[in-house]
């Protein structure tokens, strides 16, 4: 059995990345509004200072490099595809995005609307994100 293809790994992840900065970016405006005014009741802001952009496209590339790795770490069992990336995506999303989810609600900081809407998005986002990085990734020849 052979390890994980470093070179497409690291091709897949940012090409997920990328799909998660852009779709991240693009839906906020669904509930963006929602979002600064639950932040302002509680007496903070959310200022989009060029650390906190460089952060973002951090976090992006992070999320994008842990798709496709478990993407690789899966295919073995669960065969190459759209099939084997969607259950790491909702595998990641489930113990990550929804957990965090959970603990906003449970400590009422933003409205459940939104953040109904921020868990939908987040795991249409890592689906995608996952196909996209596992059509780039491949297995190494030999």
């Amino acid at each position: 059995m052979g390890g994980i293809n470093t070179g497409r790994w690291l091709a897949g992840g940012v090409a997920a990345g990328v799909v998660v900065w852009l779709i991240e970016g693009a839906a906020s405006m669904l509930y963006m509004g929602d979002m600064e005014a639950a932040l302002r009741a509680m007496g903070l802001s959310m200022e989009m200072t060029p650390a906190v952009w460089a952060l973002t496209i951090v976090m992006s590339l992070i999320v994008g490099l842990a798709l496709v790795f478990f993407y690789a770490a899966a295919r073995p069992r669960f065969g190459p595809g759209p099939t084997t990336a969607a259950i790491v995506a909702v595998g990641l999303w489930a113990s990550g995005t929804l957990l965090s989810l959970t603990g906003y609600y449970m400590i009422g900081m933003y409205p459940t609307r939104m953040l109904v809407t921020w868990g939908v998005v987040g795991l249409v986002e890592m689906v995608i994100a996952a196909m996209v990085g596992g059509w780039v990734y491949r297995e190494s020849a030999g």
